[in-house]
């Protein structure tokens, strides 16, 4: 009977385990889509396949002469450019891979439905179904920018469920001494705040890029050699603009554009100092390697964006900058986490 009962126990762990290297590897493939998505947007590959979910009607792209003449003449509106077709094409399979990888976990959390994780793994599914939707729909709709940022936010939230289910398949409670408990709860509502000041900052950040405003300021820390140029912030954020015909470079003034850049500046300095404020109390509730890690990354973030401007929005550059993004709101969703975990350590007196 023992034996038995230790067969059972191990296979239950195995089980466990297997569904914690699936969220994992779940939380790498979706970062590599992230990256995928803004190397295509960034590169202007956003329409290189006009159609949906094949390209020029292949299941990968036009490479041959004969090939290529067909798909231009099948599309005399979009002809094949074939260093944007591929891009497309391949963030679309490794999204595919993706869709596949959550189905499985999914499944893995539905044959036993008490599991903790059920709820996340089916949220997560409902994510990546939308994200399907969002990818299908920047295509039709010639890259409006309402839903390009929409696709953006879902790929950065299917990312950071991703990983908080590995987090939490992984991660045991731990018991700190009382007085780091105190300040670290005292924490929470910061760090939250934190979390949503990035979330927010990504958002500013897929409706600029959707916009293409990364470049309306093309100075720093000025604006057009000024602190406050002339920028129309009611058409920079008009969300209620009309469908189509194509977005592809952008359809506002460069007033407009001014006004979503720079609403994107003071964002960054919004967030700045809440997550300065944040590793500050880190520091000071005994978390040092957090309060450095977090201020490490939110370092290189800020370089990143001041980069995109003084060296006028190189693709690596400005593709890492997305990965940073997504780097600190994993960093300040862990850290929230890692404080709702933590206990007060009791220690017994003699």
């Amino acid at each position: 009977m023992d034996v038995e009962s230790d067969v059972t126990e191990l296979r239950k762990n195995y089980k466990k385990d297997w569904r914690f290297r699936l969220a994992l590897i779940g939380t790498g493939l979706a970062l590599v889509v992230v990256v995928l998505g803004a190397f295509t947007r960034l590169s202007h590959a956003g329409l290189g396949c006009p159609d949906w979910p094949g390209c020029y009607g292949h299941l990968l792209w036009p490479t041959e002469g004969h090939e290529i003449d067909a798909a231009n003449q099948a599309f005399p509106h979009a002809p094949v450019e074939t260093d944007k077709t591929w891009p497309e094409m391949v963030h679309r399979y490794f999204a595919g891979m993706l869709l596949l990888l959550v189905a499985g976990l999914t499944y893995m959390f539905w044959r036993r439905r008490g599991h903790r994780g059920f709820v996340q793994s089916h949220i997560l599914l409902g994510l990546i179904v939308l994200q399907a939707a969002f990818g299908m729909w920047t295509v039709t709709l010639k890259l409006w920018p309402q839903v390009v940022t929409a696709h953006l936010l879902g790929g950065m939230a299917t990312l950071a469920v991703l990983w908080m289910l590995a987090e939490r398949l992984r991660y045991r409670k731990r018991q700190i001494p009382p007085h780091e408990f105190t300040a670290l709860q005292n924490l929470r509502p910061l760090a939250v705040a934190a979390v949503i000041a990035v979330g927010l900052q990504i958002a500013l950040g897929g409706w600029t890029s959707s916009n293409y405003a990364a470049l309306a300021c093309p100075d720093f820390p000025t604006c057009h050699n000024q602190w406050w140029p002339a920028a129309d912030f009611s058409q920079g954020f008009n969300i209620a603009q009309q469908i189509g015909p194509n977005y592809l470079g952008g359809a506002l003034e460069g007033e407009a554009r001014t006004a979503i850049h720079l609403t994107h500046r003071i964002g960054a300095i919004i967030v700045s100092l809440l997550v300065c404020l944040v590793a500050l109390r880190a520091w000071q509730a005994g978390s040092p390697r957090w309060a450095l890690g977090l201020v490490a990354v939110l370092g290189l973030q800020v370089a990143l964006g001041i980069a995109n401007v003084v060296m006028s929005l190189p693709l690596p550059i400005a593709v890492a900058h997305n990965a940073g993004a997504a780097l600190l709101l994993l960093s300040l969703l862990t850290f929230c986490y890692r404080i709702n975990t933590v206990q007060p350590s009791i220690r017994n007196c003699a």
